[in-house]
């Protein structure tokens, strides 16, 4: 419905600049000063669209982070034979690492004495990410065994073997491997944003400050992070005596 509300809306938007009509019939969201936004040029109703407000004259629910029970993370691990993919995976898993930052991840921002990661995210903004030690472990392997020696490709993690041997790992060769694996482990529920999803996930579970979680994550706004709690009664119960118990 939002879909074909936007594309009537573009439509009238275009007739009016085009001198057909005077005024758009189809509501627009309003912003502060109450006006609807004017937009210049011959293309301009296809343009320059801010966040939250897109056209969405029906509310549309925002789906829950979906994460991966332990079980099925555990198998789809079994399944990895190399120490490079294993990495991959449990950067995901143990630092929340979007498939992106993975792939631009490169040797000089890991921090092996401070078990840590320098992540670049969305935006350009970097964000410093502790990791289990099981991640610098299957690092330590791909580096010693898997890795050429002497390679000056700056990215952790490359291309094994074919004419691209050394090279960074595309996003197709990141999704060919988890492809691969789900195929073959029957993990069918496992990919890289779940188990970014399951580390948010989890750490909310813990009781992680959000503000905490929003920058461990890289998220640009509170709400996003929010969604990763999923209080249940008696987690709400708990909460109200602990409260109630500190103000006497």
């Amino acid at each position: 419905m939002n879909r074909r509300v936007a594309a009537v809306r573009g439509l009238f938007d275009y007739l009016v600049m085009s001198g057909e009509i005077e005024v758009n019939p189809v509501p627009s969201p309003r912003r502060s000063g109450g006006l609807r936004q004017v937009r210049r040029g011959v293309l301009g109703h296809v343009g320059g669209r801010h966040r939250g407000s897109d056209g969405r004259l029906v509310r549309q629910s925002r789906p829950l982070p979906e994460s991966l029970p332990a079980e099925e993370v555990s198998v789809f691990l079994a399944d990895l034979d190399r120490h490079r993919d294993r990495a991959v995976v449990l950067l995901m898993l143990l630092g929340g690492l979007r498939a992106s930052e993975v792939r631009s991840l490169r040797l000089a921002d890991i921090d092996v004495g401070m078990g840590q990661v320098m992540v670049t995210g969305k935006g350009g903004k970097q964000r410093t990410v502790p990791v289990d030690r099981a991640f610098f472990t299957a690092l330590g392997s791909y580096l010693r065994l898997e890795r050429p020696a002497g390679l000056t490709t700056p990215e952790c993690f490359v291309v094994l073997r074919g004419p691209t041997a050394g090279q960074a790992m595309s996003e197709a060769g990141l999704r060919r491997v988890f492809r691969t694996h789900r195929a073959r482990s029957g993990a069918q529920r496992v990919r890289p944003h779940r188990l970014r999803h399951t580390f948010g996930t989890e750490l909310a579970a813990a009781g992680m400050d959000l503000l905490v979680l929003r920058d461990l994550m890289g998220h640009a706004h509170a709400e996003t992070t929010a969604a990763y709690v999923h209080p249940n009664a008696e987690t709400i119960a708990a909460e109200w005596s602990r409260v109630r118990a500190v103000q006497r």
